[in-house]
């Protein structure tokens, strides 16, 4: 199960969970539950608040500064990247730079991520310059690879038919894919359906 490094306990509580039940209730030779594994992606990027660096980007952070929600036009996007905490000093030309610069890092890696390149391509094109040039090209970035999830977004969130359906869909779909093992729990704790 692809999952953030933050998410890995719950996957470890499913897992346990399953093995206890396969454990008590199914045959060796046939688990009922299959033991999540987690895939946590190296090198992935870990999104820190726009107002502090060294915390993780959340919706639960009370300032909507701290944050870029998916349903922000792109002049608010643009607004909160300018508002972005940063220090004085330029970008460095080499990554050991961002050492100790824990927000001048997390803009770098937002940037490297959306426009898929590595933070020394980033730091290549923007070392030495201040922030004062690289916001407005963060911002820029962010908009343009955020506008069609937010435009998706804005077309079906008042589409309560088109919502219902997909929903529909996904709990039909859901079913069907749960339905053996569904059976074999049943099965295994001498239920009959």
């Amino acid at each position: 199960v692809p999952v953030g490094e933050d998410q890995k306990q719950h996957l470890e509580l499913a897992r346990d969970i399953a093995q206890k039940f396969n454990n008590d209730f199914a045959r060796e030779d046939a688990p009922v539950f299959t033991l999540p594994e987690p895939i946590i992606p190296a090198g992935a990027a870990r999104i820190m608040s726009l107002r502090d660096g060294s915390a993780k980007m959340s919706k639960s952070d009370p300032s909507d500064n701290s944050r870029i929600n998916l349903t922000d036009d792109a002049d608010l996007m643009m607004q909160k990247i300018r508002k972005a905490k940063t220090d004085a000093e330029p970008l460095p030309s080499e990554t050991a730079g961002l050492e100790g610069r824990a927000e001048a890092r997390n803009l770098v890696a937002l940037y490297a991520t959306f426009a898929n390149i590595s933070v020394d391509d980033v730091l290549g094109q923007y070392g030495g310059q201040g922030f004062g040039s690289f916001k407005p090209a963060l911002g820029e970035l962010l908009v343009e690879q955020l506008a069609p999830i937010t435009s998706r977004y804005n077309a079906l969130k008042d589409d309560d038919v088109a919502l219902d359906a997909i929903l529909n869909q996904g709990a039909a779909k859901a079913r069907e894919l749960a339905a053996p093992t569904l059976e074999a729990a049943y099965q295994a704790l001498g239920l009959c359906r």
